[in-house]
């Protein structure tokens, strides 16, 4: 089985159930949080507007 990120051969077999690479499955999960920590964050623009609006 190939890693779905960089399609290399898995070795181990936590690996093939994953479908990740050890490092793949890192940089997998450090973009997951990234993406998780800039959903969360508001712009300057978006606390402007909060405070015309009130």
């Amino acid at each position: 089985m190939l890693c779905q990120r960089c399609h290399r051969k898995l070795k181990s077999q936590r690996s093939i159930e994953i479908g990740l690479g050890p490092i793949c499955k890192k940089k997998h999960d450090r973009e997951l949080v990234e993406a998780e920590f800039l959903k969360n964050q508001i712009t300057i623009d978006e606390v402007l507007e909060e405070k015309q609006v009130s």
